[in-house]
C-alpha cells in the first residue's frame, strides 16, 4: 500500500538584516523630513487632531453613540497624518537631492516593472549627465546640467541610439526649473506620460540592441561629489504625492 508522502514544511524566508523594517523606514523618513521641515511634528499633530475631531463629529451625528465615533475619529486622524506625511516627506526627499549629479536616476527609482534605468550613460568634463530610461514610450534620454552643453551631449547620444534602434521613438528631457525643462519632482510622471509606443514583447529586443552600444562605449567618468542615495525607501511615501 502506497504511503502518503509527508508534506515538507515550507522554508521560512530569512529576513535580510541589511534591509530596515517598515517602522525603521518610517523613522528614517521622518528624521530626513525634519531636517528640511522642522515643523513636521507640529503639522502632523495638528492634522491628526483636526481630522480626528472632524471624523468624530461626523460619526457622532450619524450614529448618535460614543464609542464608534471615537474609533472612527482615530482612523480619520491616522489616515490624514499618513497622507500629509507622505507629501511632505516626498518634497523633503526631492529638496535633498535636487541639483546634485545623478538626482534624475535616483528619482526614477520610483518607476515600477517594465522600465530600465541606466544612470550616467554619458558624462562630460563639466559634469553634465545623461541618464537613459527604456520603457513603453521608447528610449528616453534625460539630461542634467548646463542646457547649452547638454544639447550636444544629448544629440550625440541620440545619434548613437538611432544606429541600432532607428524605429524606436527617442525622447529628450532636461531636468531643471527653467522654461521648457522638467522639475525633478515631476520627472517620473512626465516620463510615464510620454506614451506607449513600444509593445512589452519588443522591449527585450530593444534592450539587447542597446547593450551593443554600451559594449563599445568608452569608460564613462563618474560624477564628482556625493551621489544621491537611493529613494526606494521613500517610494511608499512618495506615491501619496
Amino acid at each position: 500500500m502506497a504511503t502518503k508522502l509527508e508534506k515538507q514544511p515550507k522554508a521560512k524566508k530569512v529576513k535580510d538584516p541589511s534591509k530596515p523594517g517598515r517602522i525603521a523606514q518610517i523613522r528614517q523618513s521622518y528624521t530626513m523630513t525634519k531636517q528640511s521641515d522642522p515643523r513636521i511634528g507640529l503639522i502632523l499633530l495638528g492634522t491628526f487632531l483636526l481630522a480626528g475631531l472632524a471624523g468624530f463629529a461626523l460619526m457622532l451625528l450619524i450614529f448618535r453613540s460614543l464609542w464608534f465615533p471615537i474609533g472612527m475619529g482615530l482612523l480619520f486622524g491616522l489616515f490624514a497624518v499618513l497622507v500629509v506625511f507622505g507629501r511632505r516627506a516626498a518634497t523633503a526627499a526631492y529638496k535633498q537631492i535636487e541639483g546634485r549629479p545623478g538626482a534624475a536616476a535616483a528619482a526614477l527609482q520610483q518607476l515600477r516593472r517594465g522600465w530600465k534605468t541606466d544612470p550616467a550613460v554619458a558624462v562630460n568634463k563639466q559634469q553634465d549627465i545623461v541618464t537613459r530610461v527604456v520603457g513603453r514610450p521608447g528610449i528616453v534620454l534625460i539630461g542634467e546640467g548646463n542646457p547649452t552643453r547638454l544639447k550636444g551631449l544629448l544629440a550625440s547620444e541620440r545619434r548613437r541610439h538611432e544606429r541600432v534602434a532607428r524605429e524606436v521613438p527617442i525622447h529628450e528631457l532636461v531636468v531643471g526649473r527653467e522654461p521648457g525643462q522638467v522639475p525633478l519632482p515631476k520627472l517620473t510622471k512626465t516620463v510615464q506620460k510620454l506614451g506607449k509606443e513600444v509593445k512589452p514583447a519588443q522591449l527585450t529586443d530593444v534592450l539587447a540592441r542597446i547593450k551593443a552600444i554600451d559594449a563599445h562605449r568608452s569608460a564613462v567618468p563618474m560624477p564628482k561629489g556625493p551621489i544621491p542615495t537611493s529613494m526606494k525607501g521613500m517610494r511608499g511615501n512618495m506615491r501619496g504625492r
